[in-house]
């Protein structure tokens, strides 16, 4: 889905190894309140502010199921189990094991279960700053535990991890049957310890590397000036995403820049309101910027809620692999509306929508309930979003820490600058 070198961005990328999302883990990660796309998800946390409501289409293919499920063959299992079992059961983790069973019975890696402990990880991981590798974590079609994203200058970076990476093992326990959720937890740890992670690299290369861990503090968004051209650099949609854009974006109009390049490589989404806040930027509060569909139908369209304080100007999107939901809704309506060119390789492709919904006793449960498309009616879930320019970065540029992404982008807009 995406290549092993294409993840290099010129500044802090995205989210972090140590916790993740649920299907998108930084193993570290965002934040609280809103609806967050999440590479892996979008989730509607209570006592949120400024929460978007999505109301959800109540009919669906499940409405034959019975209201209540017969147990008697767990009770069944379980009887067996406590009689039998040569070992230490324990009642906590038999009753998670059947919730967890039941979210996997669904085949949707983004449907998922979080016991207590599991529910604190996920919330407190959203706060931005945490211990782990500096990575971004992921499931791909075969249930592997894959690497979207190591972060730069994070300690998976140096370390040599990779994009596309498929984690084996962590610390000698293999990861088949992992959930993302429990990659994160087992590589995650206290600061200043190693951890050892078995990965396959291009379907044959098996590396073990062996990581230290550390502090993560990722800024969501990072901004410069280059020969007169703004580079707007979004790591990941926060709830100060729009704040910080939204003066960078008027610093570049102080500046009067004649280009506006927006990064987004290897970042795996956030907010849903901070990614119509930006696309405002650039759009009138009248074009859309997402389209929330289920069983088809629409459920809510979005349109653009920004300043406009970059409208008007030429604008290079910067796209790879570990783009996804937030970053590639905000990819597809400057696209869409024809304000920006692409540039870069196939985004992740991460379209459907997830609700996390609190159950008793600090419980979690996040759930499919829709998909969402871009202004022109396009669904990108599993197939991302094209670039107008493919360019990919080779491992020797990656190593030699060139980008020709970037000095692509430049060319376009000095090219633009030269014809006006």
């Amino acid at each position: 889905m995406f290549g092993a070198m294409e993840s290099k961005k010129s500044s802090i990328s995205s989210k972090i190894l140590g916790f993740g999302l649920g299907g998108f883990f930084l193993v570290g990660a965002a934040l609280l309140g809103g609806i967050y796309l999440g590479q892996e998800e979008i989730v509607t946390f209570k006592g949120a502010e400024n929460l978007v409501s999505i109301p959800l289409n109540s009919s669906n293919a499940n409405s034959d199921l019975p209201s209540d499920l017969n147990y008697d063959g767990v009770e069944e299992i379980y009887d067996s189990l406590r009689r039998n079992f040569d070992g230490e059961l324990n009642e906590e983790d038999l009753i998670n094991g059947i919730k967890r069973g039941l979210t996997s019975a669904t085949g949707d890696p983004f449907t998922e279960f979080f016991n207590v402990s599991d529910a604190e990880a996920f919330t407190a991981s959203l706060d931005g700053t945490f211990v782990g590798i500096g990575a971004e974590l992921s499931q791909d079609d075969n249930q592997n535990i894959i690497v979207v994203s190591p972060l730069e200058g994070f300690p998976a970076e140096a370390a040599g991890l990779r994009p596309q990476d498929i984690i084996a093992q962590i610390d000698g326990e293999d990861t088949a049957g992992f959930t993302v959720t429990q990659a994160v937890q087992a590589i995650r740890g206290e600061i200043g310890i190693d951890v050892t992670l078995t990965v396959v690299r291009g379907n044959s290369e098996v590396l073990d590397i062996t990581i230290t861990r550390d502090t993560i503090d990722i800024p969501s968004v990072t901004s410069s000036i280059e020969n007169g051209i703004g580079i707007l650099d979004i790591a990941q949609f926060s709830d100060d995403t729009y704040d910080l854009a939204n003066a960078a974006a008027q610093e570049f109009r102080d500046q009067d820049v004649s280009g506006v390049i927006v990064d987004v490589r290897g970042n795996p989404g956030g907010f849903l309101e901070q990614a119509t806040r930006i696309s405002g930027l650039w759009l009138d509060d009248d074009k859309v910027a997402v389209d929330i569909r289920s069983d088809g139908e629409s459920q809510q369209t979005l349109n653009a809620n920004g300043s406009r304080r970059l409208q008007g100007l030429p604008t290079v999107v910067l796209i790879n692999g570990g783009s996804a939901s937030a970053s590639e809704i905000v990819a597809g309506a400057l696209s869409d509306n024809g304000v920006a060119t692409l540039v870069g390789t196939q985004s992740f492709g991460k379209g459907s929508v997830q609700n996390l919904n609190e159950l008793s006793d600090g419980e979690l449960l996040k759930v499919t309930t829709a998909r969402w498309f871009t202004p022109n009616g396009i669904n990108i879930d599993d197939e991302g979003i094209s670039p107008d320019e493919v360019v990919e970065i080779s491992e020797e540029q990656f190593l030699a820490d060139e980008d020709p992404q970037l000095d692509r982008a430049l060319e376009i807009l000095r090219g633009d600058q030269a014809q006006n």
